[in-house]
């Protein structure tokens, strides 16, 4: 891999390899140029990997972006974006122009810093925090699988690539996921490794000694070494990878920044432009002509061929799909609509529970709520990072997933909660399941990195979040969630699900299966609260958010704002202030982000203007503010919880009916 003579010669009739190759080199040279920020390196040590990748292997369509049964693409070193959108536009993906590529990083532009899922075909997911590629790559090979043990290698038969960089398998998340894909044993899986010995910082021996291959080795993956600038050697990789009966890891060796006659090989070239003089001397070393942002026609079109090669798949694809008996049900799943059965399976849930009044954690009530979805909804996919029957996220109609064994519904993540939470992103990406996944609220903090970017792409993924309080008593403050509502609450475009009962878990789970466009958390209780809604109404009272549950039995005073667990201190503090003649209204409020939403003649008519408003939760007051105003009062934590029985620390932290009561008479 030396560069001590010219890499490629000016195209003559067919073009070779390298013509195709240096084409990805000079636009990204060129947009990271124009735009004087970005990443030029990794495209430009990648692009032989990735012109063997896309000219030989990869299954797709380029006039058909969403062919269910396409080869997935993950760039998993996000950072490295112009090799993606470099790919796009000389396969020929709509919305990928030349234009586009002129305007990287520039507002508006689909060529955002890093890739964005949903700003333009052929984007399959949105990376940049290392490592997540990685993860959601092991959901989109998972959902492969099951999706063919469920409709058959005639519809589901397609692999999964990934780019991922040093910085990608540094990250923590790296060692979940692949543990996890190796023992599911997801052989339709191939990671190509831009092993460049590179960092931000310089030379990865300045903080990494690993032996990456070693490791994916242990881990239960195929693994192999090339040179990641020999086409035939990457090519011959590839091919035995998709042989394999394992994933498999290709370690490619590259020089970041292939052809720039300095900085090739060095962190200067990571992430920033190369400057016009560095970049003029890349382009005579690679014998590169052409004016910025020029591809000849002949090397254009060999690269729109490479495009249109699996035209004629997808074709035949297509004919095995009209003529599949169970078509309609494949393609229903995958447009991500709800089943038809879908809407009377919850009122009759819930007129059920209304009748019975059942006293039961949420957590519990939540399974009751699996049990009769699960069998009605089944693209539902549930799971729990260890914690399966603390987190209740198992129905009995599941059948676990296992390796080789993909035609269960639960998958056992392990300790894993970041990977778990990874993976449920690609397996709603994927398309044709709805994933659930479950660990205590606590340890959202193990998980939030992807579940801001399930926000970010707006994927349908739940986080079934229990033992939401110091509620779960004696596992003590290590345990207790107590800022956790108030940072994801923060997130935008997360649906965040504090439910106060039985009905109302029932309605929180509709709300989130209901969201095709945004992720949700459910926020669950270790503790039985008592059954509060027994009005048996078909309105699913959640959908705005908040609502009085307990209107003020003359003119309203007060305002009792209250979520979950606290949501019968608020009802007992009622009766209290009753007592002495004080006229409350209990609001409960199981989702701020839909009540946010709500015309504000709702809002008001449920926060009473004029009311003294109490707010009751037993977590951080963080953002209550907004609510309460300067005269409200806040019941709730201040500072961490302790080890003791659940009774013992709602009287320590004074969260208790006789607290409210003494809140409102001190302001009134």
């Amino acid at each position: 891999m030396t560069l001590s003579a010219p890499l490629a010669s000016q195209p003559t009739a067919a073009p070779r390899h390298s013509d195709l190759a240096n084409a990805i080199r000079a636009l990204a040279m060129d947009a990271v140029e124009k735009a004087n920020s970005g990443h030029p390196g990794m495209p430009m040590g990648m692009a032989d990997v990735a012109t063997v990748l896309f000219t030989r292997f990869l299954k797709f369509d380029a006039a058909d972006p969403a062919w269910p049964d396409r080869d997935r693409f993950v760039l998993s070193a996000g950072h490295g974006s112009m090799l993606l959108y470099a790919l796009l536009y000389l396969t020929g993906y709509p919305k990928m122009s030349i234009e586009e590529l002129r305007n990287f990083r520039q507002l508006g532009s689909r060529t955002a810093g890093h890739p964005e899922y949903g700003h333009a075909p052929g984007i399959e997911t949105t990376t940049g925090p290392l490592g997540q590629g990685l993860g959601n790559a092991v959901g989109m090979a998972l959902a492969e699988r099951m999706l063919a043990a469920r409709f058959g290698s005639e519809l589901v038969d397609h692999f999964t690539y990934v780019i991922a960089g040093d910085g990608c398998l540094m990250e923590g998340i790296s060692h979940e996921a692949i543990s996890l894909a190796g023992h599911l044993k997801l052989h339709k899986l191939i990671v190509l490794f831009d092993d460049n010995s590179i960092t931000i910082d310089g030379p990865t021996s300045l903080s990494v000694s690993d032996d990456q291959v070693a490791r994916f080795k242990a881990a239960g993956w195929a693994t192999a070494r090339v040179d990641g600038h020999d086409p035939e050697a990457v090519a011959k990789a590839i091919e035995a990878a998709r042989k394999s009966d394992r994933p498999s890891l290709i370690a490619c060796r590259t020089v970041i920044g292939y052809g720039a006659p300095t900085k090739a090989g060095t962190a200067g070239v990571h992430g920033a432009a190369l400057g016009a003089k560095e970049v003029e001397g890349a382009r005579e070393r690679l014998g590169w002509s052409h004016a910025p942002f020029e591809v000849p026609g002949a090397i254009l079109e060999a690269w729109r061929a490479a495009g249109r090669r699996g035209a004629g798949e997808n074709a035949a694809w297509r004919q095995r799909l009209a003529r599949h008996p169970e078509r309609a049900e494949f393609e229903r799943r995958l447009s991500g609509a709800l089943p038809a059965a879908f809407e009377g399976v919850v009122a009759a849930l819930k007129r059920g529970l209304a009748e019975e009044k059942p006293k039961l954690a949420t957590r519990v009530a939540s399974q009751r709520v699996l049990e009769a979805l699960v069998p009605a909804v089944p693209e539902m996919v549930g799971g729990s990072a260890d914690l399966t029957h603390s987190n209740n996220t198992i129905a009995k109609a599941m059948k676990p997933v296992a390796p080789g064994e993909y035609d269960g519904r639960y998958i056992f993540y392990g300790v894993r909660e970041h990977g778990m939470a990874a993976a449920m992103n690609g397996i709603a990406l994927h398309g044709g399941f709805i994933p659930y996944g479950g660990t205590f609220l606590v340890f959202t903090d193990y998980c939030r990195p992807s579940i801001r970017l399930s926000a970010l792409m707006g994927v349908r993924a739940i986080y079934v979040m229990t033992h939401d309080s110091i509620g779960l008593g004696e596992d003590g403050p290590t345990h207790q969630p107590i800022e956790h509502l108030a940072a994801l609450r923060a997130i935008p475009n997360l649906s965040v699900f504090r439910p106060a009962d039985a009905v109302e878990t029932a309605e929180c789970w509709a709300l989130a299966l209901s969201q095709p466009d945004r992720p949700s958390v459910i926020a669950l209780t270790r503790q039985a609260l008592p059954a509060l809604r027994t009005d048996g109404t078909e309105e699913n009272l959640s959908a705005r958010g908040a609502y009085i549950l307990s209107p003020a039995e003359r003119r309203r005073e007060v305002t009792l704002l209250a979520t979950g667990s606290e949501v019968q201190v608020a009802m007992a503090a009622q009766k209290l202030l009753a007592g002495e003649g004080i006229a409350a209204a209990v609001v409960s409020m199981p989702s701020w982000d839909r009540f946010e939403a709500q015309p504000v003649h709702y809002r008001d008519e449920v926060l009473g203007p004029g009311s003294l408003k109490i707010a009751i939760e037993a977590a951080s007051p963080f953002g209550w503010e907004r609510y309460i105003g300067p005269e409200g009062a806040f019941i709730g934590m201040t500072g961490f919880g302790a080890s003791a029985p659940a009774d013992a620390l709602f009287k320590h932290f004074h969260i208790t009916a006789e607290a409210v009561v003494g809140a409102v008479k001190a302001r009134l």
